[in-house]
């Protein structure tokens, strides 16, 4: 029999737009998990998803399973016959494969000989497999939240209204939910709402575009794109896409045109990011911008529908947004009543944590030890205590209660306006970065120090309290703020010391619980997220654990040696140096009691072990002024030279001389070797 397409959809009203993707993919997933566990063959798979519908389009899927040689084995042969006479327990085995003992076979294994039975078992056909696939799926998919409608019993994330299941042109027999499949599917609500007839699985994307529904989401998603830019160029102006808006619009429309549209002018008056997350949050628009990047007073929208009066639409969209925007403006102007520091007093009334106090107590904690981080980097100790001091108070505002994510931002703005110093209304924002990876890290050294200190405050308050982070749960972001940290420290390239700054922070708590090796036990912690660091900069683990296996406690002194170790090991003479290391590191942890404390020259009695100890000597005073400066990738490079002279050495010299004394000064000269390396990171971890 021939391969088909499927095609399996199940109609619902309208799915939470957030949700869309992701009951996508596992509808699709499911299915061919479950397609692949009934060895069917099939080609490629294809997700569909729109507000009203999820689907899934299967080519080449094969008729049927193949047919099965099965084998069953049945008693030893040995019990089998008695005398020539089959026993019961040959007769037995007999009748339950519906044969006679004569039609069985003898089952050669390393255990003996067997009486079994061998036949071919037809593979189910597609239609037969199909329905308890689909109705496992759809049970295993991750719905948000479930819902009850009528009178029914069933439950889905919306009500279902119709399923179609077709493989080629034939209708599969499955029921789902209450629905039994069939070939008639929806178009658009308005546009095309009378039931469409699929004739092959095969048309199901051009029929329903036909029907003024876009089913692919990512065509959805770029027809989305290229129309909001090119209404903003009809407006002389620039859009901003930003990606998680889109996808949310995406997952509301099937049929979408974009519009734009205007609003008065005097709401510019208001902080731009004000303005932005009102559209963005209430009405899913998209902002412009004019060619200086400034905003303008318009949006675009994307309708789910083409109508004949799209000026009407517009005026509908403008209307709406009109009291939004007055919303955000009278936040703001009630905001600006009171200053920034009258808020301060209020913080006392906001609980951080409940055993580690108020946003109060963490102000003040952040206040003394961005003074201790201020000072270590010639930053403004006032200004970054005074920026600690305010940092939180916008928590309390009108604004920010309304609007989550402008917290920092307006706290910028508000201490702008209280006429407060530049660099300390720039910390206030600058302290949330970096907010994600890849994000830019603060420019201002009030801001470095606040954002430090923040973090810092939270991660040793909260392991304090015996509350670190788990596999599963990190309700406090600690590793976010733990690889904000390190990047902070990098990419500003501040060399400050972690176990130091942990230890101020610790010291900032009283009454922890777990207060005994505090400093510590983060440090591990921190330390341990430079793994995924490495893994974002392209990096192999092995280069990791070779840094990590020395006492480094500087991130960026650490990341300069992940670097060099890195650019080291795409070196030829990498790999032998490597196995050399790993072999030294081997020996002398075995004969740690017999290395002698140096070299002793006179005792060299091979010309390899000359030479190698001459080599020895002569990179020693060529890196040590490299180490000094940190120059790690220019002293490896220099180390690089030894592999042929520690090659012949391994080649020439036996190490464990019956000689105690030679013996003992060849174990020192290894230790000598291994040390240079060690001065950068313990590269035998790269045999890993």
């Amino acid at each position: 029999m021939a391969a088909n397409t499927l095609l399996v959809e199940l109609g619902v009203e309208e799915l939470p737009p957030g949700a869309i993707d992701s009951l996508a993919d596992a509808f699709a997933d499911g299915l061919a998990d479950g397609l692949r566990e009934a060895e069917v063959g099939f080609g490629t798979v294809r997700a569909y998803a729109t507000p009203r519908r999820l689907a899934v389009q299967i080519e080449a899927l094969e008729a049927k399973q193949p047919d099965r040689l099965i084998e069953r084995r049945g008693p030893a042969l040995a019990a089998a016959f008695k005398d020539g006479e089959p026993t019961k327990a040959a007769q037995g085995f007999a009748r339950s494969c519906g044969v006679e003992v004569d039609e069985l076979v003898h089952l050669e294994t390393d255990k003996g000989t067997w009486l079994g039975y061998r036949f071919e078992q037809p593979g189910a056909t597609i239609e037969a497999l199909l329905p308890p696939i689909v109705v496992q799926t759809v049970a295993g998919l991750p719905v948000p939240k479930n819902m009850r409608w009528g009178d029914s019993r069933i439950e889905f994330s919306r009500p279902v209204h119709w399923l179609v299941a077709l493989y080629g042109r034939d209708v599969v027999d499955a029921q789902v939910l209450g629905l039994r499949a069939g070939r008639e599917t929806r178009g658009h609500r308005f546009h095309a709402p009378a039931a469409i007839a699929l004739p092959r699985a095969d048309d199901y994307v051009d029929a329903l575009e036909n029907a003024y529904v876009l089913v692919d989401r990512r065509v959805r998603r770029e027809r989305i794109r290229e129309q909001v830019l090119a209404e903003a160029e009809v407006q002389a102006a620039t859009a901003v896409i930003d990606e998680d808006l889109l996808d949310e619009v995406n997952g509301l429309v099937e049929w979408p045109v974009a519009l734009a549209g205007s609003f008065d002018e005097r709401f510019l008056e208001v902080p731009a990011e004000c303005l932005i997350s009102s559209m963005k949050a209430n009405q899913k628009y998209f902002h412009l911008l004019d060619a200086d990047g400034k905003l303008e007073p318009g949006f675009i929208t994307v309708a789910n529908i083409d109508s004949r009066d799209s000026q009407r639409v517009i005026e509908g969209n403008e209307r709406v947004i009109r009291p939004r925007l007055a919303d955000a403006a009278f936040f703001y102007e009630t905001d600006l009543r009171h200053s920034l520091a009258s808020r301060r007093e209020g913080l006392a009334n906001v609980v951080f944590q409940q055993q580690l106090g108020t946003l109060a107590d963490k102000a003040d904690r952040c206040e003394a030890l961005a003074r201790y981080i201020a000072e270590r980097i010639e930053g403004d100790v006032e200004h970054a205590a005074r920026a600690a001091q305010l940092a939180k108070c916008d928590l309390t505002s009108e604004m920010v209660l309304e609007f989550p994510e402008l917290q920092g931002t307006m706290g910028c703005y508000y201490a702008r306006h209280d006429g407060e110093p530049e660099d300390v209304a720039q910390a206030i924002h600058e302290q949330y970065l970096p907010r994600f990876a890849g994000d830019e890290v603060p420019e201002s050294k009030t801001g470095l120090a606040l954002a430090l200190a923040d973090r810092l405050d939270t991660l040793t308050g909260i392991f304090g309290i015996g509350a670190r982070p788990t596999g599963a749960k990190d309700p406090f972001a600690l590793r976010r703020a733990a690889i904000g940290v390190l990047n902070i420290l990098i990419k500003a390239e501040l060399d400050l010391n972690l176990r130091e700054l942990l230890t101020q922070a610790a010291d900032r708590h009283s009454g922890l619980p777990q207060a005994a090796g505090l400093a510590e036990e983060v440090l591990e912690y921190m330390l341990d997220r430079f793994r995924a660091w490495t893994q974002d900069e392209g990096i192999a683990v092995e280069v990791y654990l070779a840094v990590r296996a020395r006492p480094v406690t500087r991130p960026l002194d650490f990341a300069r040696r992940v670097r060099a170790v890195h650019a080291f090991s795409q070196h030829e003479e990498a790999a032998a140096l490597a196995a050399a290391n790993k072999r030294v590191s081997n020996i002398l942890t075995k004969q740690a009691d017999e290395v002698a404390e140096s070299v002793d020259a006179s005792l060299l009695a091979e010309d390899a072990e000359r030479a190698l100890a001459q080599a020895l000597a002569d990179r020693r005073r060529i890196v040590a002024p490299l180490f000094a400066e940190a120059r790690y990738s220019e002293a490896l490079d220099a180390l690089s030279t030894l592999r042929e002279p520690v090659d012949r050495f391994f080649d020439d010299v036996m190490v464990m001389a019956d000689d105690s004394a030679i013996r003992r000064n060849r174990l020192a000269m290894l230790a000598e070797l291994q040390a240079l390396f060690l001065e950068v990171a313990d590269i035998a971890q790269l045999q890993q």
